[in-house]
């Protein structure tokens, strides 16, 4: 197969994907290191990459994050099991895209404006996006592709991206346990011996008391869940 799209970096500010001739996959196929395949064959080589090389993390984003549509707590759920069985793996969260200046603790979450620093810092060689809306997901598959030597594994529910190595579309809960089973048979296939077990939790995360929020701690989104002066809010949807 030629590859396309391949494992960084790739050097400052290099071709978008779409400049170098990688189309979106069409319905029912996959995209792999540019090159539409069957969702089996991308998932099969994601497989191998996050159970060889070092650090595979997964980065979920607001989409998943968030209970905020039928099917995403069976995708989140199908996610940990996922999880569960890449040897070592961890969770690194994307729960919003605001800039976070002057300093991001970069073992606790990614930032979309600057991946790269969380995949230096942790020295990730394989990751997993999921949940991340497709425009900041591409800007981040593109740096990322740019400054490190990291895998990159889409897992999308809309159409793909183009600059991750391998993007599965159109995705469901019951893909991702396709994608777990996959990942048990390739790592038996290497003789790694795994207990199935969930990541550990994150240190860097800070402890949450969430009985003493207040719609001040929401700042900017406080509007949200506050009722403007005269304002009566007698049902809600």
């Amino acid at each position: 197969m030629t590859k396309k799209i391949e494992v960084g970096p790739a050097g400052y500010m290099p071709q978008s994907a779409p400049a170098m001739g990688v189309e979106i996959a069409p319905e029912g196929q996959a995209l792999l290191y540019g090159n539409a395949v069957t969702p089996e064959e991308a998932m099969r080589d994601a497989a191998v990459a996050l159970l060889t090389r070092k650090n595979p993390t997964i980065f979920p984003g607001p989409q998943v994050l968030w209970d905020w549509k039928d099917d995403v707590a069976a995708k989140a759920a199908a996610l940990l099991d996922l999880a569960s069985e890449i040897p070592n793996c961890k969770i690194i969260p994307m729960p919003d895209y605001r800039p976070k200046y002057p300093k991001i603790d970069v073992k606790a979450e990614i930032n979309p404006n600057h991946p790269n620093l969380t995949i230096l810092d942790n020295r990730i060689e394989a990751c997993i996006f999921i949940g991340v809306h497709c425009h900041y997901a591409n800007l981040s598959l593109r740096m990322i592709r740019a400054g490190t030597n990291c895998y990159t594994t889409a897992l999308c529910a809309y159409m793909g991206h183009e600059e991750a190595m391998a993007s599965i579309r159109d995705l469901h809960a019951s893909d991702i346990l396709k994608f777990r089973d996959i990942i048990i048979e390739e790592r038996n296939k290497l003789g790694i011996k795994w207990e199935t077990t969930l990541p550990p939790e994150n240190p860097s995360l800070e402890k949450e008391d969430n009985g003493t929020l207040s719609p001040a701690d929401y700042g900017e989104y406080r509007s949200l869940i506050m009722t403007k002066k005269g304002e009566h809010v007698t049902d809600t949807e």
